[in-house]
């Protein structure tokens, strides 16, 4: 069992304060997907958990501890506030540190679980012990039953990924930035076999998993949440088209939960990074983030939605909304006879609102006060769709004049500041859907349950 030399100089509170500023780099924000009860025995349960400000499904907004083991890195990434060249000050948890704030601040209903990650200290095999270590007493001597999100370290030895596995609910490897190219530039210490390993790994292990269930129900669960990763936007030259492209293909090849997309934050000073003048990237984040959901949710495949001609989305309209008009071929659309999927393409017509439509039209002919009703965003969708062969409005299937009009119903973004309007995509951003979804079908949605 490895040991840590811990600085008689810091207390605990101040480790807190260097690590919990030192990880707020890294995205969170998912709903834990695990159905998993407290036994009555420990503390803290999973069942309708998410995390970082997150809301469950019996309403309650519910929040993470969110901490770096450490902050020490063997790593020079150009791009991290860490990197061992910066002059930042640096601290480390012991194992029994974390757990005795995990266990604190749950008690006190500050958090509902634990999101740790991690610096380089001193190697790769090194710090996975130690989040090792510090997971199995969580779990096995607090006796901890919420919800744990857990770094894996790229590099470390697959047997201790496993065994991580086998405590926390989700466990994510980052890929940091889109190509090897990128990634041999900024990040020299990475490499992209060594991130795509544990991946495998993980996802192997949860299949694996899921047979050993069905034979035996008593068989401990592995990453029962599933994976994720988190991707750099704008720290290096690709395109929106490559961005989606790699994402899709770490969606079908890895089965991936959820891909995060992370603003590149110029903390650096360093010639290899992009000045951004005009600040992170936010309004490209947001676009992404609304075409990862059309990806997931709505079938619609990146080959789709943007090509090598055209390869960055539209910064005035949302990804559906600019699919349509290059496609007005296919509109307008009956809606009383449309199948789903085609009801899923027309903008103002969300995953709820197709789900209503297809079971109400059964009882008889929609009309455009009922599809109102259903929650269908009218004053997007009226220049997409007929009911009863008819328009609502006498309006002209062209698209400079729809796109004059959509333009002047301004899309919900969620600040305004300046003028601009967009932030990072918080966990119920509705993304185009007419109507709040439920907490639940939030719930279900985030975790790949909808």
């Amino acid at each position: 069992m490895v040991q840590l030399k811990v600085t008689e100089e810091q207390d605990i509170m101040e480790k807190l304060g260097i690590l919990t500023d030192a990880a707020k780099y890294d995205v969170a924000c998912t709903s834990s997907g695990v159905d998993r009860r407290g036994d009555g025995k420990g503390m803290g349960n999973t069942i309708a958990a998410g995390i970082c400000h997150s809301f469950s499904a019996d309403g309650r907004c519910i929040s993470l501890l969110k901490i770096l083991f450490t902050n020490e890195c063997i790593y020079d990434c150009k791009y991290c506030i860490n990197r061992k060249s910066n002059d930042v000050p640096r601290a480390s948890f012991t194992p029994d540190e974390v757990c005795t704030l995990t266990m604190e601040f749950y008690k006190r209903n500050y958090i509902e679980g634990l999101f740790l990650s991690s610096g380089i200290l001193y190697n790769p095999n090194f710090t996975m012990e130690l989040i090792y270590q510090t997971i199995y007493k969580l779990r096995n001597e607090c006796r901890f039953q919420g919800y744990v999100h857990v770094k894996a370290i790229p590099g470390a030895d697959p047997l201790l990924i496993q065994k991580v596995g086998f405590l926390a609910d989700r466990m994510s490897v980052n890929l940091e930035l889109p190509t090897a190219e990128g990634l041999s530039r900024l990040a020299p210490n990475k490499h992209r076999k060594n991130i795509l390993a544990p991946m495998r790994q993980i996802q192997n292990g949860i299949k694996v998993n899921k047979n050993e269930i069905v034979l035996y129900k008593s068989a401990p669960r592995f990453v029962a949440a599933g994976q994720s990763t988190q991707m750099i936007v704008g720290a290096t030259p690709e395109n929106d088209y490559q961005l989606l492209s790699v994402a899709e293909s770490l969606y079908q090849k890895f089965e991936l939960k959820r891909v995060f997309y992370s603003a590149f934050v110029h903390v650096n000073e360093d010639k290899e990074l992009p000045a951004l003048p005009g600040g992170p990237p936010l309004l490209r984040e947001h676009r992404l983030y609304q075409a990862d959901w059309l990806l997931r949710f709505y079938g619609f495949a990146a080959d789709e939605l943007l090509s090598e001609d055209r390869p960055n989305f539209n910064i005035l309209l949302d990804p559906k909304a600019d699919w349509a008009l290059r496609h007005l071929e296919l509109f307008p659309v009956e809606v009383n006879r449309a199948d789903y999927r085609m009801l899923l393409r027309i903008p103002g017509v969300g995953v709820k609102s197709a789900q209503r439509i297809v079971r109400a039209r059964r009882n008889g002919t929609l009309r455009f006060e009922d599809l109102k009703k259903i929650g269908v965003v009218l004053k997007r969708a009226l220049y997409f769709i007929t009911c009863g062969g008819r328009m609502m409005y006498n309006t002209k299937v062209e698209e400079n004049y729809i796109t004059r009009n959509l333009l002047n119903v301004k899309e919900r973004l969620p600040f305004d500041k300046d003028g601009v309007t967009y932030k990072q995509l918080s966990l119920f951003d509705d993304m185009g859907f007419p109507m709040p979804p439920s907490q639940a079908d939030g719930v279900k949605t985030w975790s790949g349950q909808l």
